[in-house]
């Protein structure tokens, strides 16, 4: 696919546009549910037991900790600057093995987080990050799922208001074409072309056989390129009491977005066999709306449902004596969230 008609996919597919061509068009909105809550900042109370509400700068551990642990994979925390052998010692007696995941504790968008599989790629990852780090073990779960969760403080049970299943990018073989070849053949791969290059080198000159699937990015992050498909129909009083039962456990939450990873869907309504890798609070997105098959115009009216949501959230608690951000604190949160993107960025 040459250059030109991949940029026309990219502007013909709302999906792709960056985050502030998607929501700078819905700032009246907000505007209007801030004028309603007298707080440009009002999702801080939100979720009270979260930083800023979960909308950003937020230590992915402090999250992790809330959650019933086993709910969770094996997490260990990491000062930046702390020395390659030390780290690795302590990561091998915690009985997490190669290969493992690495992420920043404060972080966005899976920008930082690597599959590690040696003692290089570690050695590598410890000297680049620049900021504390996690590792945790190995999920051996293959299915990604985003569940969006809310409860009104005076509700006794959650609702899940979205749902969204996350395809990894992916190449299949045809027994001639190079994986380069492959990845240029799909818009969705070819985007990432140069994020992969740099991560698989020479490895792309490699031919797969006929049929076999190989995974390019092992997340389900839309901006690194996995498909969201909307699965929002699959909800089911299960799954509800599920995810309820642990977003109960979890003091002071009450809006956000679980990210999961399942064996099947059947097991994961009854409890088990899963593991929740992440949970976004006010900033985590309904991202059942970047399903390709959504009009922008449908995204923009579940992104303001939410909001909505998220408004009425923050009043109630606000009633009940929880705060909103100053707006010179929620102006430096922005500002460090920026900051902070463009040192993830790599």
């Amino acid at each position: 696919m040459d250059s030109l008609k991949l940029l026309c996919h990219r502007i013909t597919h709302w999906e792709y546009w960056p985050f502030w061509l998607i929501y700078y068009p819905m700032f009246p909105v907000w505007l209007y549910y801030s004028i309603k809550a007298r707080s440009f900042f009002f999702f801080n109370a939100a979720n009270p037991s979260m930083r800023n509400g979960g909308m950003a700068m937020i230590s992915k551990m402090e999250i992790y900790n809330m959650i019933p642990t086993e709910f969770i994979p094996q997490t260990l925390f990491f000062d930046k600057d702390v020395a390659l052998g030390k780290a690795l010692e302590r990561v091998l007696d915690d009985g997490i093995s190669f290969p493992f995941i690495a992420k920043p504790d404060i972080g966005m968008k899976a920008f930082g987080v690597e599959k590690v599989h040696n003692k290089d790629e570690f050695r590598e990852y410890v000297s680049w990050t620049p900021s504390h780090f996690l590792v945790q073990e190995l999920i051996p779960y293959q299915k990604e799922m985003g569940i969006f969760y809310v409860r009104k403080p005076n509700e006794a049970q959650g609702k899940i208001t979205g749902m969204v299943s996350k395809e990894f990018l992916s190449v299949t073989g045809d027994g001639q074409s190079t994986m380069l070849e492959l990845i240029k053949k799909n818009p969705r791969s070819h985007l990432q072309l140069k994020a992969l290059q740099k991560k698989f080198g020479a490895q792309l000159q490699n031919v797969l056989a006929k049929g076999e699937e190989f995974i390019l990015v092992p997340y389900g992050s839309h901006t690194r390129g996995a498909k969201f498909v909307d699965v929002s129909h699959k909800i089911n009083s299960e799954l509800v009491k599920t995810i309820d039962f642990i977003c109960s456990q979890m003091d002071g939450f009450h809006y956000g977005r679980l990210d999961v990873l399942y064996n099947s869907f059947e097991e994961l309504c009854q409890g088990k066999n899963f593991s929740i890798i992440e949970v976004n609070g006010a900033g985590g997105e309904a991202t059942h709306i970047y399903d390709p098959k959504h009009s922008l115009f449908w995204a923009w009216r579940e992104v303001a449902r939410h909001w909505g949501m998220l408004c009425e959230i923050s009043i109630a608690n606000k009633r009940a004596g929880h705060t909103y951000l100053s707006f010179k604190d929620g102006r430096a949160m922005l500002k460090q969230t920026g900051a902070l993107q463009s040192q993830l960025k790599f």
